[in-house]
């Protein structure tokens, strides 16, 4: 048994292949488990939908592994709960993804099973009308759930024209317009085997994974398969905008404030990010939750988040208050924000951000998982694959005046988008 290189992961450890048929798989051992995590996605995401059925990504996604040609919807899952695997697939805005995990000699039925529910789904039509039900029931609960709404409402404001505006679950009357056809149609169109990305990660050498992939879906090809469309612009706000949605009978109104922020890739992710640590995560919740809820008492929970991916990314601050305290809280949050963007961050406050986030990498990479959620990572974002071996060097060289210039960049206090929900 071979000894894993206990440092983080890096070109020397990684090894990536690239199938003839589109098919890119990252590979990291581990002998120290004895077990095998699979994660990955395919370009089949939300951003093929049609605006009158919203939802069908989600939908297919979630239909891929309740019955196939070769077995009904009880037999799949027996087969994976007989040895103890498990397997998931979901669909957001650019990818369908998938993951699973199982002992180390059960990847070939890991393996097996993802290939025959990504090529050879069926959508048996009584499954399709119990995901339906399950589906709706969901966007009714959402439709009650204040910190949801305030969520979606923030990005329809930011994100107005935009694929990113859209929720990648739908609406109801979106989901109930959806047929049996119509998953078997966006199957046949978006799956293929070009633009996937497969990370495996455990107990397995990294030949016998590479003839394991090649086995389960190297022959698998669509000539149909189209390209993934392009983003268009994002256009910034000129003007505050603030959207309230009325939910009666609740207790308690959610705020969402912000503004749009940097892609995964743009130089000022990191500064934005370790900014931000400062402004509403480290700590209590950093200056946000500080000023909101320890010396205010205005919230019941108050934090800042940057959200980047492909494209454009979202800076927004999330509040949960008492509906008498939404503009208390709000003009609250308006404050520190402004003061954040003038004086931007201290030399200690970036210096413990900095810690923080550098101390965090390796527990987060102790994990299979985390180790697949990394691969895919370098992947997705063009990383490279020594990423984390350079990113406590990447993380410290940010300065308090970058993160200044990334808060103004972004940050404009006439030009925040405000969402709210409650009674």
């Amino acid at each position: 048994m071979r000894k894993l290189n206990s440092s983080l992961p890096g070109s020397d450890d990684i090894h990536r292949a690239e199938l003839s048929n589109g098919i890119t798989l990252l590979n990291r051992e581990n002998f120290h488990s004895p077990s095998v995590v699979i994660s990955g996605y395919l370009p089949a995401g939300s951003l093929f939908d049609q605006e009158e059925k919203l939802g069908i990504a989600d939908f297919t996604a979630s239909g891929l592994m309740r019955g196939s040609e070769r077995r009904d919807h009880q037999q799949i899952y027996d087969a994976l709960e007989s040895c103890g695997a498990s397997l998931s697939c979901s669909a957001g805005v650019h990818a369908t993804g998938f993951s699973g995990r199982a002992l180390a000699e059960d990847l070939p039925l890991l393996l097996d099973t993802l290939a025959e529910s990504l090529r050879q789904p069926v959508f048996p039509g009584e499954q399709v009308e119990k995901l339906r039900a399950q589906l709706l029931t969901g966007l009714a609960i959402r439709a009650q759930d204040t910190a949801e709404m305030a969520s979606l409402t923030f990005d329809q404001i930011i994100f107005a024209h935009h694929p990113y505006s859209r929720p990648e679950d739908g609406y109801p009357e979106t989901i109930k317009a959806i047929q049996r056809e119509d998953l078997v149609e966006f199957h046949h169109r978006c799956y293929g085997p070009r633009g996937m990305v497969i990370a495996i990660v455990g107990a397995v050498e990294p030949q016998v994974v590479l003839e394991g992939v090649q086995h389960a879906l190297g022959d698998w090809f669509n000539p149909d398969q189209p390209e993934t469309p392009c983003l268009p612009p994002l256009t910034p706000l000129q003007k505050t905008v603030s959207q309230k949605v009325n939910i009666p009978g609740k207790y308690q109104s959610d705020i969402v404030l912000g503004t749009s922020g940097p892609a995964r890739r743009d130089p000022d992710y990191l500064p934005a990010i370790l900014g931000n640590s400062v402004l509403g995560q480290f700590g209590t919740m950093g200056r946000i939750g500080d000023a909101v809820r320890e010396k205010s008492g205005l919230a019941y929970y108050a934090f800042s988040s940057l959200n980047s991916g492909i494209g454009p990314g979202s800076w927004e601050v999330s509040a949960g208050v008492n509906p008498a305290n939404v503009d208390k809280t709000t003009r609250l949050i308006h404050h520190e924000i402004t003061r954040f963007i003038k004086k931007g961050v201290t030399a200690e406050e970036l210096s413990d951000s900095q810690a923080n986030f550098i101390g965090r990498l390796p527990l987060s990479l102790e994990s299979n998982a985390g180790v697949a959620g990394a691969l895919l990572n370098i992947e997705r974002f063009h990383l490279g694959l020594d990423y984390y071996r350079h990113f406590a060097d990447l993380v410290r060289a940010v300065t308090p005046e970058e993160v200044l210039l990334a808060a103004c960049k972004y940050f404009h206090p006439g030009k925040l988008a405000i969402a709210i929900a409650g009674p």
